[in-house]
């Protein structure tokens, strides 16, 4: 990428991350281009879909998340790991208005830049629910695509309900019971 490429990439990241924080993930691609400083055909070049753009914004979120992951992967309760690593999705689902309705439409459709997000967290995920499973700790016909199903509803309710804070975690909780063996 020229130099001039790269720093209209990185300016329209920028501007999206901004966007979507403020004004959820229906933020004005117009909008951002402007802010960003080029027209929205450049925008478009570099993110030919608003889910490219999507992908690209949480492309950092996703390291984290998988960082995350591996982290609890060694962690003396795989119960508590995965229920940990459960919450920490949820908290990034809430972090954008409109991202959980999105993220749940990936489980439907594998070949979106979400999807590609997706996909190495249900990985994640898995290796974390299987070691809760080995432990007996959960039920064996729970499954990863279930759970992130779930978490990306959990977050949408918790979005649609602001005057109520501790409802992410009271549905978290209630369907860990759900989930022990």
């Amino acid at each position: 990428m020229r130099a001039d490429a790269r720093r209209n990439h990185e300016r329209l990241l920028a501007e999206a991350r901004a966007a979507f924080a403020a004004h959820g993930t229906d933020a004005s691609l117009e909008d951002i281009a402007r802010r960003a400083g080029v027209g929205i055909g450049t925008l478009y070049r570099h993110f030919p879909t608003r889910e490219a753009l999507l992908g690209a914004v949480f492309q950092d979120a996703l390291r984290a998340l998988l960082d995350r992951s591996a982290e609890l992967a060694a962690a003396p309760d795989p119960c508590v790991a995965l229920v940990s690593w459960l919450r920490t999705l949820i908290a990034h689902a809430g972090e954008y208005r409109g991202l959980s309705m999105a993220l749940m439409s990936v489980s439907y459709g594998r070949s979106s830049a979400l999807a590609e997000c997706s996909e190495p967290l249900r990985a994640a995920g898995e290796i974390l629910l299987a070691r809760a499973r080995e432990t007996a700790a959960v039920r064996a016909d729970v499954s990863i695509g279930d759970l992130m199903k779930l978490t990306n509803a959990i977050a949408l309710a918790a979005e649609r309900s602001p005057e109520d804070p501790e409802l992410a975690d009271r549905l978290l909780d209630l369907t860990v019971r759900g989930l022990k063996a």
